[in-house]
């Protein structure tokens, strides 16, 4: 399978454009999924009618993650909360299906209370109310507790990002993030899509996971988390 990866530079814009239109809010320059799926926010490009159309499209209280490939030039009307250098990855192959001796089960609406729980304790990235509709939630339960998930976030028309890979600490090094990430890369695949993923470039040990599973990193992209200044 063999897809066009320019898209993928701006990747957040290109999904709410194309396979999460229907999730997006704003214009023809600035455009971010509704706020109870999550913070993640495209511009078409860094201009300053960009920028003024995002500051436009945010609350008083909301903030705007954006994924840019040079680091962010916002105007006085925004305000810069954080910025850190992200690896973006990228999985050509459909990963083997790791033998293991645990259950990897779909996880519906009916278990976000502990996805959020999971998610608030572990930080992979917000988890709010509507965030499974993005799809492809799968999970573990140890005695009947959740102890490792991942899911999809970005959808563009040729790729899907894994994400929301997280385990309690207590459950960890038991090859339960090696599982899931396959299985959700291998469900993206089902769909006739690449699985592309973003991680922390100082996250050595989930680049050793994510390596192992089959990804391999395309490119560097800038995260930028801004909100309207007051």
């Amino acid at each position: 399978m063999s897809h066009e990866t320019s898209v993928l530079d701006n990747p957040i814009w290109h999904a709410l454009a194309t396979a999460h239109a229907h999730f997006a809010e704003g214009d023809d320059l600035a455009k971010r999924y509704q706020t109870d799926i999550g913070p993640l926010t495209g511009m078409k490009g860094q201009s300053p009618q960009a920028y003024h159309s995002l500051a436009q499209i945010l609350g008083p209280n909301d903030i705007a993650v954006l994924f840019l490939t040079e680091p962010p030039t916002p105007p006085k009307e925004l305000r810069l909360l954080q910025c850190f250098p992200m690896y973006q990855m990228i999985c050509l192959a459909p990963p083997a299906t790791p033998q293991t001796d645990f259950i990897i089960e779909k996880l519906t609406t009916a278990d976000v209370p502990e996805m959020r729980k999971l998610a608030e304790a572990t930080e992979p990235g917000p988890f709010r109310q509507r965030t499974i509709e993005l799809g492809g939630y799968r999970g573990i339960r140890i005695d009947g507790r959740l102890a490792s998930m991942t899911g999809q976030r970005l959808g563009l028309n040729e790729f899907t990002e894994v994400s929301a890979v997280c385990t309690w600490p207590e459950f960890r090094g038991r090859g339960y993030a090696n599982a899931l990430v396959s299985a959700v890369a291998n469900g993206v695949f089902e769909q006739n899509k690449t699985p592309i993923l973003g991680v922390r470039e100082d996250n050595v040990n989930a680049i050793r996971v994510y390596e192992k599973v089959g990804f391999k990193i395309r490119r560097t992209l800038h995260v930028s988390v801004l909100k309207r200044s007051q």
